[in-house]
């Protein structure tokens, strides 16, 4: 373990089918069900959890906003912890896409964006519209979670060099083929994506890029080996990813695991990806 006493998580979604759409939960009935605040309470118990950022659950397009105000909602009322937003917004509009942008700036919370890229066919991130949309992030304070399967890595660094202005973080290191044991040329990608000073990257979202039944901490050292090479510790956070994570692992094994990689760091290099990191480029607080 490592020798921090709290730390950050990155990387949680909360949804609940009762107050929000989530279309794609219907083709993944082991998590089909609402997960709130007290399951991660339960879930994360004693192991230090401090603050959290929710990201975007995918809930319906049109329903993006609302989601925001339910996060915050919860934030108010029965979980202080979160202290950041990662709302969902149309980006794909480019110029059109302003007005979504300003009503979630009325959300304190709200620091961030995402809008998926996984799911949409290769060239998506890369065209023009969405292109000027990601631009504009950073005109309301705001910064961008890429979220790709590894085939799409070459499309995001393109994105990035459009977007020199822009405070970007990868979620789930980029998907890559870990269950494979497939290194390239998510590896090379990856690197030229670290090139980019303005790029962070969340260690999360690996154990369902695994084997989900047999997977190992071996299986996932040579990865997160690169991302600490490419990045440093200083553009690192930790992610859980919960509840998607669970299709793997609990989220105390997936803590555990991450951890254990963590630890191989000084102590100070510790505090800046269990913390620090996710302070700064979240701006948490402010």
């Amino acid at each position: 373990m490592t020798e921090t006493t709290g730390y950050i998580d990155t990387h949680v979604h909360y949804w609940d089918a009762a107050v929000l759409r989530y279309p794609w939960l219907e083709s993944v009935p082991a998590i089909n069900r609402p997960f709130l605040p007290h399951n991660l309470e339960d879930a994360s118990a004693d192991l230090g959890l401090e603050q959290i950022v929710f990201v975007q659950a995918d809930c319906a397009p049109e329903q993006a906003i609302e989601e925001a105000a339910w996060v915050t909602q919860l934030a108010q009322t029965v979980e202080p912890r979160i202290s950041g937003i990662v709302a969902a917004a149309s980006l794909e509009q480019g110029e059109a896409v302003r007005p979504q942008l300003e009503r979630l700036k009325q959300y304190p919370l709200v620091k961030g964006i995402r809008r998926l890229i996984q799911g949409e066919g290769l060239g998506f991130a890369t065209q023009p519209d969405f292109v000027r949309g990601v631009q504009i992030v950073t005109e309301f304070g705001f910064s961008f979670d890429i979220c790709i399967f590894h085939p799409q890595a070459a499309d995001a660094v393109t994105l990035v060099a459009q977007c020199p202005d822009v405070s970007f973080v990868l979620d789930h290191i980029g998907k890559p083929d870990i269950r494979n044991g497939v290194l390239e040329p998510w590896a090379t990608y990856i690197r030229e994506l670290a090139a980019f000073p303005n790029v962070y990257c969340k260690l999360s979202g690996m154990v369902t890029e695994a084997d989900p039944d047999a997977w190992t901490a071996a299986d996932l050292r040579p990865y997160a080996a690169h991302i600490f090479d490419v990045f440093g510790v200083d553009r690192v956070m930790f992610g859980g990813d919960w509840p998607v994570a669970t299709l793997a692992a609990s989220y105390r094994h997936w803590f555990e695991t991450a951890s254990a990689f963590i630890a191989e760091l000084a102590p100070g290099e510790q505090q800046k990806v269990l913390r620090e990191n996710a302070i700064r480029f979240y701006r948490l607080g402010d």
